[in-house]
């Protein structure tokens, strides 16, 4: 049983799937006009726990995050659309070519940014330029209804026709721009067409861009269908882009749109809010441009739980690098294990347990890592079980151990040497432990007592 939090009920559920054994999952992916921070990057770790949980429980999964390459993005819908932001700052062209130029860049960056953080790549990564026939379908069903009215400068959703609207809640308040003049029926009213004269595409209602909102509606619409089960992203976009969503999809098809709405905490910084607009927008280049694994920042990320704001700091990097180095140093000192009889092993029944139980709840990996330390230490385990089982577990986690392992060719007359050496050892034969210690020196290898067991390595 997988219990998750949900944004739409603020509590935590018995996940029940719309179809059985399988699980339909839409993340809201970046506005590619610059590179990502790593903050936003919490998002796509979120995304890719929940999948591996899902998949750890033998559940079919079938995973989507978008591509914001064109439309009018931002929380609201008067401010300058970021593509264009983006070329003007690069100075490029206010053309669709030079878009396409651009946010080809910024896609190839963001695709990197997954692979280094082991994030699993989506079954889709639909970019929005390539679904503007999706958008207009779905306005026009949202026209047919009575949902929509056109003004000056695009088309927009009606939100007072909508009596369950905002029901993520947060939506208090004027969302317009201050300072800007709309003939909006209603500020939280939103674009699903905005005009635009030299640049854009074709529609019924005049040449523009689609509204940010449509495009997530009308792509996770066509690779999971008009009704799913879960949808992820920031906390920030819950008040304004999900309420939307919601709204516009929902009265489109007249039926519930997602089940299961999970959202990520923020990553601060000490000095408060980490933003590109406020210069504390680190990327992933930089943290390995101070010489740190990626790796590392996802192992901090784990550290805390989604639902929880976390401050980076450099310091508590540096202590998740040096954690995360005895992971990969266990692997290696356990990938060689020589196992020996009469010595008991344990069980890894009860840590299976315990960690399942734990991503199980509401995705608990702070209690998970814990769960992996204890086993780690537990002195009654045999060296090639804790293996075993931390192997298992990264599957979930995701932390890349399994690329650790040394590759090192143990002959067996080697292997046989070091099992008898610590029968020896276990028997308190001491004189018979050295020589057969000196007898696998002589054949190019040399055996480390660890506190995990002997290890097997070649020799200097």
């Amino acid at each position: 049983m997988i219990y998750l939090t949900n944004s739409l009920t603020k509590k935590k559920e018995l996940f029940t799937p719309i179809v059985p054994g399988s699980v339909g999952l839409y993340s809201c992916g970046p506005t590619v006009y610059d590179y990502v921070h790593i903050g936003n990057l919490r998002a796509f770790l979120l995304s890719d726990m929940v999948r591996r949980v899902f998949e750890y429980n033998a559940y079919r999964v079938r995973q989507v995050i978008n591509i914001t390459d064109v439309g009018i993005g931002g929380d609201n819908d008067e401010g300058e659309d970021k593509i264009i932001r983006g070329l003007k700052r690069e100075g490029k062209p206010i053309t669709l070519e030079a878009m396409k130029e651009l946010t080809d860049f910024y896609t190839n960056t963001f695709k990197e940014n997954l692979i280094a953080l082991n994030i699993l790549p989506p079954h889709e990564l639909p970019r929005a330029s390539r679904h503007i026939t999706e958008d207009i379908t779905l306005i026009q069903k949202l026209e047919n209804k009575g949902f929509v009215y056109t003004i000056s400068d695009g088309v927009y959703f009606d939100t007072a026709k909508d009596p369950n609207y905002g029901k993520l809640g947060g939506t208090g308040g004027d969302t317009s721009r201050i300072g800007v003049k709309s003939d909006k029926k209603n500020p939280k009213d939103f674009a699903v067409w905005k005009f635009n004269s030299s640049i854009g595409y074709e529609s019924p209602w005049g040449q523009g861009f689609p509204g940010w909102h449509i495009e997530c509606s009308a792509m996770s619409e066509r690779y999971l269908g008009a009704h799913f089960d879960i949808h992820t992203g920031g906390a920030d976009l819950a008040p304004i882009h999900h309420n939307n969503e919601i709204a516009q999809s929902e009265c489109a098809h007249g039926h519930p749109f997602v089940n299961y709405w999970l959202h990520n905490a923020f990553i601060n910084v000490e000095s408060g809010k980490m933003a590109k607009s406020e210069g504390t927008g680190i990327t992933l280049n930089t943290i390995v441009e101070r010489g740190f694994n990626p790796l590392v920042y996802r192992y901090w990320l784990l550290g805390g739980h989604y639902r929880t704001p976390m401050t980076f700091s450099w310091e508590a990097l540096e202590a998740a690098a040096q954690a995360y180095k005895r992971l990969q140093a266990f692997v290696n000192e356990w990938s060689s294990e020589v196992s020996h009889a009469g010595l008991s092993i344990g069980s890894k029944k009860p840590y299976e347990d315990l960690f399942l139980k734990a991503i199980n709840d509401d995705i608990n990996t702070p209690q998970a890592l814990a769960i992996l330390w204890d086993m780690a230490a537990d002195a009654g385990l045999g060296s090639y079980i804790k293996k075993d089982l931390l192997l298992k577990f990264d599957t979930v986690l995701g932390l890349g151990l399994d690329r650790v392992l040394t590759k090192v060719s143990v002959p067996e007359k080697v292997k046989n040497l070091a099992a008898e050496r610590e029968q020896a050892r276990h028997e308190k034969r001491w004189n018979d432990a050295d020589m057969l210690r000196r007898q696998i020196h002589d054949l190019g290898f040399d055996v480390k007592d660890t506190p995990h067991g002997p290890l097997i390595v070649e020799k200097n």
